[in-house]
This record gives structure tokens, sequence and C-alpha cells, in this order.
């Protein structure tokens, strides 16, 4: 029996302010309408917030009506663009959620009981998930460089490859669906978008063919890393997850392994 207390965390943008609790970030852009009411709470750290403007429990189509506070860390940045604080609070009051998503917990008050480490935007693997971004851009010029120095021989090795990144849907099917049912998926998603572009001056000088090949294994080592552990049963899954680490590449030792 697991007796381990839930951990509920909160989002914040890098000031420390929580931005709207409906939409997207560019949705509310270009807001016109009443300002957006907010709270700090990088000012509350060890201290008891109440909302500014409560909202009926727990649906609310203005702005910012509860706070939204998550048990599942992968799913932080569902609503928080990168990069993002993360803060360790305790929902106090009535709680609740709404549309079956068990792992929001909102709320009108809450504890701020001290700032969390980034890595747990991206779950439990966020440490190397973190390490595996440092280490892209190197691994990109590396990249850069064997098409340079080979093209042709390249070109099949990474044509072979991408046929079978196509044909087994290890990125477009295999992670992102083993990322929902982790409650990763969030993390999933800006992990990929940031795989792009912390690697876009490493292969600027790259010709486009080499630059898309170069992206498209950057994303999928992201993905095998950030995934390594839910695409391990039976020796399909893990071909697949081979396949996204990129061994059949060049044979580096991912951070994952």
């Amino acid at each position: 029996m697991n007796t381990q207390p839930t951990i509920h965390y909160l989002a914040t943008r890098p000031d420390g302010t929580i931005p709207p609790t409906t939409g997207s970030a560019a949705e509310y852009a270009g807001w016109t309408g009443d300002p957006i009411p907010t709270v700090n709470v990088a000012a509350h750290v060890g201290g008891i917030v109440d909302h500014p403007t409560p909202g009926r429990p727990w649906y609310d189509e203005s702005p910012f009506s509860y706070f939204r506070t998550y048990t599942r860390p992968g799913e932080l940045l569902e609503r928080v663009e990168w990069p993002a604080r993360l803060w360790v609070v305790e929902p106090l009051g009535q709680t609740g959620t709404w549309g079956g998503y068990s792992y929001w917990v909102l709320c009108h008050r809450l504890r701020v009981i001290e700032e969390a480490e980034p890595r747990h935007a991206f779950g439990h693997r966020g440490a190397k998930v973190l390490a595996t971004f440092a280490e892209l851009p190197t691994l990109a010029r590396q990249w850069a460089g064997e098409w340079t120095a080979d093209p042709e021989r390249t070109r099949r090795t990474y044509d072979a490859w991408t046929e079978r990144i196509t044909e087994t849907h290890a990125l477009d099917w295999w992670a992102p669906c083993r990322a929902q049912y982790s409650r990763r998926e969030a993390g999933l998603k800006t992990a990929d978008q940031l795989a792009v572009t912390s690697i876009e001056q490493a292969v600027a000088d790259a010709a486009p063919e080499a630059a898309d090949a170069i992206r498209l294994r950057a994303r999928c080592l992201i993905a095998g890393t950030l995934m390594y552990d839910r695409i391990r049963t039976g020796d399909y899954e893990k071909s697949v997850r081979a396949l996204l680490l990129g061994t059949a590449l060049d044979h580096l030792q991912p951070v994952a392994a």
C-alpha cells in the first residue's frame, strides 16, 4: 500500500505570477478586457494565499477564477510556457475539478510551501531530459559534421532510420500515447518544441535535407529519453525505443541508458 503523501504542484511564469486559468497564453496575449487579476506566488512562500477573484466551483469562463494545482507534474506545462517556475503547494478549503481531469486539484486558497526544481515539469525523468537538452547543441553539430564528411552514406543511413520511424509510428503514436497514459503529455509536447529550438543555431549552416533529418533525430532522442521507462515491454517495444534513441545511427550512449 502506497502511504506517501500526495504532492501538489503549481506552475507560474518566470516572474512568479500565475497565468490565466482558462484558455491559453496565446489567447490572452492581446487581451483588451478588464485587467486579469493575478497572484505573485514567489512573494508568498511559507504563507497562505486567498484567490483575489474566486469564480464558481469549479469551471468559470473568466480568465482567472481559481488556482489550478497538479498532482501529476508531467502536465504542469499545459497552460504555462517554458521556462516556468514550479512550486509545491497545499490546496486549502474546498477543492474540486471538472472534465474528468483527476490530476487537477482546483482551489480558491492555498499554502505556498516551497519552490520546486524545474525538472519536475517533465515528470520523474525530468533530470535526464534536461541533461539531454544541454547536450543537444553539441550532438547536433556532431551530426551535421557527419553529413558534411560523407553525405551519401549518411543520407542512406538516415533514410533507412526515418523509414522505420514512420513505419512503426514511434514518434507520432508510441511516444504521445504512452505520455498520455502516464500523464506526461504536456511535458512531451514542450520537450518536442524545445528539441527543435535548441539546435537551430547548430544546424544553421547545414543543407536543408541534413537540417531536417537532424531536427527529427533531436525530437526522437528527447521523446525516447522522456518515455524510456514506458516503451519497454517486449522486444518490439524495445526496438521502437531504440529507434527513438537513434542507436542505429551511431550507437552513441544516450543519457537515458
